[in-house]
């Protein structure tokens, strides 16, 4: 059965505002740092985005597969470029990280096309 990246990302996104209201300074401080590595430079913003998902496959970290590939959607990033960030995860982290390149595939299936209730 495939992972719901869009469940993932929302009980993710639910512990998140947890710790923000326990541990605000530290919370904050990842915030300030997200906006600081992000900020557009040399490297626009999807390129970095790119880079970010390609990193959370190579850790194999769900959440960050979710949320990296609905900045992605956000950014306008098309399914190849998608893929080829995720050749190079799988270039650099072998078997384990293809395998959640194709979890991220499946994340950005889910993410790009409405979910589909069922009637049964």
């Amino acid at each position: 059965m495939a992972k719901d990246y869009r469940e993932i990302t929302r009980s993710v996104s639910s512990s998140l505002k947890i710790l923000r209201a326990d541990i605000p300074e530290v919370m904050a401080g990842f915030n300030t740092m997200a906006r600081a590595a992000t900020q557009s430079g040399e490297l626009d913003g999807k390129t970095k985005e790119l880079i970010a998902l390609a990193l959370g496959v190579a850790a194999r970290c769900d959440a960050c597969i979710g949320f990296h590939v609905q900045a992605l959607i956000s950014h306008g990033a098309t399914r190849l470029e998608i893929e080829e960030a995720l050749g190079m995860a799988v270039y650099m982290g072998g078997g384990p990280s293809l395998m959640y390149a194709a979890d991220a595939l499946t994340a950005y299936e889910q993410m790009t096309f409405p979910k589909v209730e069922s009637s049964i």
